[in-house]
């Protein structure tokens, strides 16, 4: 699954909150837990291997009727079989011996708080192999979660509705009665009733079409092959299918009728990372087809899904539009792409055993994801961004309340919870980390054996460990239990180096990253580090365990530490060391001016070094560094800026501009050589950077900038190439952030009277993205009615949070029914303590507390927990470290 692409204010407010449920973290040994101790909330009385389901959906009245025959093999005596299941009513349900016989009839009984279906018998049921029978009926959703809807204007202007399925992680149940965990492998054979001129998709191909008598056909997919409830997947509507093919396998993408031609991109993109794969993985692509559908809309809970055969995305995350179209949108749909193939292997032909091990999935679909885009793509330079990747881990792993990346889980809340940075983030970065210390070939050796010894079953990580090890054949599991066990960060302090016959040995000490609790006793990791002299292409490697350590790198100078950037660890120099690095900078590579630029940012709000060193950094930026360099200092600045942004709101603007001042000086020279148009042949990092100016330049509220923004838009009207649509997007951020009442309502009028819902979505998020208070809770009561789409409502007011969090979450408390219709059950728990995420308030604290208490169970509460933190941490840096930014300000701004 791929996590919903959240703006960069909102996914820079979401990584400063810690992580959940410390107090439930695994011990050591969970890595390697026994197959009998798998979590399971069914009682193991029965075990399916087969299912065989029809369905006949009704679109109209949001209703389906359904019939599965489980074919279960009953492992002990028993008189009553539980299984899952959530909002269906059952008509019948019987039990037959599958050698044959007289079948029997169940007495049905609901847990709808457990999401459970107990069936009881008359007599016990001895154990063998039976059909279980369930004819039944459920609902289809309007969120993406089980059976659901996305309505949409069609060609025509009319409504348009389809319907996909969302399973991961417990939600199959809400379709079909099942034993919906990941260790209960079955395969299916799916049939549903289709409306004339629609399209059916699922995992497999269609095997079978027929007729029915009223128009209607049924349309039966081939069986599956052995594989978790999770991945089971189901579109219908009216829809086109483009296909190619790879290695024998057919390689598809389904949209909405007359949006094909914008998913070409896609496609290609999928033919070039199946071939890769098949090759990395050492295994075939199993399945006869590989589809991506493309849904429209949004869920706050993930942008794409890997059912198996069948991906699901939502069109924002495949479909480019050359409207508005951008080269970060190009990197982002290949990253998608790239991500949910790879779970095609990483976790639905091997499959964690319980969610415990979502990482298994997630970090490894995140890590090469990365991986293939640099291969693939090397033009696009998204190596760099792979210390963003690890930054935003950090963030949530500096604070009280983190989790293991290995965590336990115990209920569906705490599942839905764990889809964070941690298990996402931080476990792609513990791979890369892991990879560069084995060697690349070790580690695709060792994964290549993991992938053949565990097809079609379940995993846990100390499976994958074994193989590495053997494969690199030098210890990789006690470093990877120290990373993946237990939370945090390591601290690699650096001392002064010795320079003795051309080399330098510079002593390490490992202590730990925290931001806020000084003094902790920190834990104990074996860290991989890499070093070398800045200006010297050559490496000196070591292993700082016990807490102390030292490496060897050839040639005297300034020493970079965590050279490349891959290891999980923040490196903290003496004021000597830090100084060299400062004057030397313009000459290191840009990945470790990247790095210095992240440690010494998040060091300095945490107080081990002047906050202010930042600014030092970025003045010893040449113009001509790599874009993305700049793209960074550009973030920075701008997170600089929202710190002052709680003082402005209580009127005092003064630090704030004074700020965005300086800010503005060292960008807009920049701006004026990136230019807004695009030269011919240009890197695309130049039109990335151009897009980040533009809304950074829009934030520090840059005159120059916002005039030529509403320049170029009021030009659209009589030329429609007046901004090109690369820019089109950025360009209407900036009117749309800037906007009084009068050009909002121009740009609800677009909003209303826009056909594409790709656009439409887009331009109903901008109306939402307004500095003016007054028309922020406009946008606020817009996103509850039903005009902007009932998936988009949220995004609507996630938006506003960005700017006003207090008035955003105050909001959705007093409309919390209308709130949880426009959230996916998924991201209930979670979604109202993100809005207040970005307060600066301590009357924030109380209101969550107050939230939590009245909504929320006592497992369910871990994102309101890391909102306090968050909010916590934000107050306390901003009086503690804000002031030396002032100081520097006051010594070194013109």
């Amino acid at each position: 699954m791929h996590r919903s692409l959240l703006s960069a204010a909102v996914a820079l407010t979401l990584a400063t909150a810690p992580a959940l449920h410390a107090s439930a973290a695994p011990t050591r040994a969970s890595a390697g837990t026994a197959a009998g101790d798998t979590t399971t909330q069914l009682p193991r009385t029965a075990v399916p291997t087969h299912y065989q389901i029809s369905l006949a959906p009704d679109a109209a009245t949001a209703t389906f009727s359904g019939r599965a025959v489980v074919t279960i093999n009953v492992t002990k005596p028993t008189s009553a079989l539980t299984l899952n299941a959530a909002d269906l009513t059952f008509a019948k349900v019987t039990l037959t011996p599958a050698a044959g016989g007289a079948g029997r009839d169940a007495t049905v009984n609901i847990d709808a708080e457990a999401q459970t279906a107990t069936f009881t018998f008359a007599q016990p049921v001895a154990p063998g192999l039976y059909h279980l029978a369930m004819d039944y009926s459920g609902v289809i959703g309007t969120q993406a979660v089980g059976l659901f809807s996305l309505d949409y204007p069609g060609a025509d202007g009319k409504k348009q509705r389809a319907l996909y399925t969302q399973f991961e992680n417990s939600d199959a149940r809400r379709m079909i009665p099942s034993w919906d965990e990941p260790a209960y492998k079955a395969s299916f054979a799916l049939d549903v009733v289709v409306p004339a001129g629609q399209m059916a998709v699922s995992n497999m191909p269609a095997a079978h079409t027929e007729a029915l008598p009223d128009g209607r056909r049924r349309v039966s997919f081939a069986t599956t092959p052995k594989m978790s409830t999770y991945l089971l997947f189901l579109a219908l509507g009216d829809f086109e299918r483009a296909t190619a093919k790879v290695d024998g396998t057919e390689v598809g993408v389904v949209t909405r009728r007359g949006a094909l031609p914008q998913a070409r991109f896609a496609l290609d993109a999928q033919q070039a990372i199946l071939r890769e794969y098949n090759d990395y993985f050492g295994v075939r692509y199993p399945l006869p087809k590989l589809d991506n559908v493309a849904g429209a809309g949004r869920s706050q809970f993930f942008s794409a899904m890997e059912n198996w055969g069948a991906i699901f995305t939502f069109e924002y995350a495949l479909l480019l539009d050359p409207t508005i179209a951008t080269q970060h949108d190009r990197e982002e749909i290949f990253s998608t792409a790239a991500h949910e193939m790879a779970h095609q292997w990483f976790g639905d032909l091997v499959t964690m055993r319980w969610w415990d091990d979502l990482w298994l999935n997630e970090g490894f679909a995140s890590w090469m994801e990365s991986r293939m885009t640099a291969r693939l793509h090397p033009e696009w330079n998204t190596r760099l961004g792979t210390v963003a990747t690890r930054e935003t881990a950090m963030r949530r792993d500096s604070v009280a309340g983190t989790h293991p990346v290995v965590q336990h889980v115990e209920t569906v809340e705490q599942a839905n919870q764990a889809f964070d940075e941690i298990t996402y983030s931080k476990g792609e970065s513990v791979i890369r980390m892991l990879e560069a210390y084995v060697g690349e070939n070790a580690w695709r050796s060792g994964v290549r054996a993991y992938m053949k010894a565990n097809a079609y079953g379940n995993t846990v990580s100390d499976d994958l460990w074994k193989q590495i090890e053997k494969a690199a054949g030098k210890p990789v599991t006690a470093i990877a239990h120290d990373f993946t066990l237990q939370p945090g960060i390591p601290l690699i302090k650096v001392g002064d180096p010795a320079c003795s016959n051309g080399a330098a040995t510079v002593p390490l000490t490992q202590a730990e990253f925290t931001r806020d609790r000084a003094g902790k006793a920190p834990l104990a990791w074996r860290v991989p580090v890499i070093a070398q002299i800045a200006g010297n292409a050559k490496q000196g490697t070591t292993l700082v365990a016990g807490g102390q350590g030292a490496v060897t790198v050839p040639g005297c100078g300034a020493v970079i530490v965590n050279a490349g950037q891959t290891g999980y660890f923040r490196t903290l120099y003496t004021t000597a060391g830090f100084a060299q690095l400062t004057q030397q900078f313009a000459g290191i590579a840009p990945i470790d001016q990247i790095g210095l630029l992240a440690d010494s940012s998040a060091l300095g709000l945490a107080g081990l070094q002047p906050a202010s060193d930042v600014l030092d950094l970025v003045q010893a930026t040449p113009a001509g560094a790599d874009p993305a360099v700049w793209s960074r200092i550009a973030g920075l600045l701008d997170g600089i800026h929202e710190r002052y942004r709680a003082e402005a709101r209580g009127g005092d603007t003064t630090r704030q501009r004074r700020f965005a001042a300086y800010a503005t000086s060292r960008l807009a020279p920049l701006m004026a050589q990136v230019g807004w148009t695009a030269r011919p042949d240009e890197p695309t990092a130049v039109a990335n950077l151009r897009e980040r100016l533009i809304v950074v330049l829009s934030d520090l509220g840059d005159a120059t900038t916002v005039a030529e923004a509403r320049r170029r838009y009021a030009a659209l009207a009589q030329d429609p190439q007046a901004v090109p649509g690369p820019l089109r997007k950025t360009v209407m951020g900036v009117v749309a952030q800037h906007a009084d009442a009068a050009m909002w309502d121009q740009l609800h009028a677009a909003a209303r009277n826009e056909t594409s819902p790709l656009v439409r979505d887009q331009r109903y998020t901008l109306l939402a993205a307004t500095e003016d208070r007054a028309l922020a809770m406009r946008a606020l009561e817009l996103a509850l009615t039903d005009e902007p789409g009932l998936t988009i409502s949220a995004t609507m007011i996630s938006e506003v949070a960005m700017r006003y969090p207090d008035m955003a979450f105050d909001f959705a408390v007093a409309h919390l029914a209308k709130i949880n219709e426009r959230v996916d059950a998924s991201s209930r728990s979670r979604y109202l303590a993100r809005l207040a995420m970005g307060s600066a308030d301590p009357a924030m604290v109380n209101k969550l507390g107050a939230y939590a208490d009245a909504n929320l169970a006592p497992t369910s509460r871990g994102d309101v927990e890391a909102a306090v933190a968050a909010i916590q941490d934000r107050i306390r840096v901003n009086a503690a470290r804000v002031p030396e930014i002032d100081a520097w300000l006051a010594k070194n701004a013109r």
